[in-house]
C-alpha cells in the first residue's frame, strides 16, 4: 500500500477547515477532499496538540469541550474590547460566549472558603460546637479518673469485689 504524501499547505488548509468558524466535520471534508478521515483527524489531534482550537466533529461552539473552552477564555482574557471582538470572529464564538465561559470557569472553583453561612447554618454550626464542647469536657473527666484509678490501684493493689 503507498502512503501519500500531503503538501503542508494542504494540511493547513484542511486544519482550518475543521476550525471555526467553519467547523466542518471531519466524514465530510474527507468526502469533499478524498483525504481519509484517519489522517484528518490526526492532523486535527496534532493541531489540537499545538494549542490551537480545533472542536472537530462539526461541532458549533456551544458543544465544544470545557477543556477547549478554558482554552479561549484563556487565550481572550487579556484582550480589549475591539481585540477580543476581532479574535470572537475569527474562532466563530461571540464575546458573550467568551465572558459566560469565564464566568464559568470562575464559578467552578467557587468562592467555597469565602462562602458565608446561612442563619440556619451559624445556628447549627454554634449548636455542635456546644455539643463539642461538652462532650470533651466529659472525654476530660473520664481520662482524669481513669488516671487517679490506675494510681490507687497501684498504690493499694487491687481489691476483688466481693
Amino acid at each position: 500500500m503507498k502512503q501519500i504524501r500531503y503538501k503542508p499547505e494542504q494540511r493547513e488548509w484542511a486544519v482550518q477547515q475543521m476550525m471555526a468558524p467553519l467547523n466542518r466535520a471531519v466524514v465530510e471534508l474527507a468526502k469533499a477532499t478524498g483525504i481519509t478521515p484517519v489522517t484528518l483527524r490526526v492532523w486535527q489531534a496534532a493541531a489540537r496538540a499545538e494549542g490551537r482550537i480545533v472542536p472537530g466533529d462539526g461541532k458549533q461552539s456551544d458543544r465544544w469541550s470545557s477543556s477547549d473552552k478554558f482554552r479561549i477564555v484563556l487565550e481572550a482574557s487579556a484582550l480589549s474590547e475591539l481585540e477580543l471582538s476581532v479574535y470572537c470572529r475569527t474562532k466563530g464564538v461571540y464575546p458573550e460566549q467568551v465572558t459566560q465561559w469565564r464566568l464559568a470557569c470562575e464559578r467552578a472553583n467557587g468562592n467555597v472558603a469565602q462562602a458565608k453561612p446561612t442563619v440556619t447554618q451559624a445556628k447549627r454550626i454554634a449548636e455542635l460546637e456546644r455539643a463539642l464542647k461538652k462532650k470533651e469536657a466529659a472525654l476530660k473527666e473520664s481520662a482524669a479518673l481513669l488516671v487517679l484509678r490506675k494510681k490507687a490501684d497501684a498504690i493499694w493493689g487491687k481489691e476483688k469485689e466481693e
